[in-house]
């Protein structure tokens, strides 16, 4: 998966942290909820303009983020 289709850094939405391209949800936002225990469907329940590509791709480019750190 190619995170970069669909995670977006714009100074002028939510002060350029990363989001899901068309959203102002953050890829902190997903990620906090699912370390808080929801799941992939909860989260498609709360918030019906992700899909589950959004997910993953938040989940990609956190992972990305983390390999650029401990290297």
């Amino acid at each position: 998966m190619d995170y970069r289709e669909r995670i977006v850094i714009d100074p002028q939405i939510r002060f350029g942290k990363p989001c899901v391209r068309g959203t102002r949800i953050t890829d902190g936002d997903v990620l906090s909820y699912l370390a808080s225990g929801m799941s992939e469907d909860e989260i498609l329940a709360d918030f019906p303009q992700l899909k589950r590509e959004d997910i993953r791709a938040c989940l990609a480019f956190a992972a990305e983020r983390e390999r650029r750190l401990a290297s």
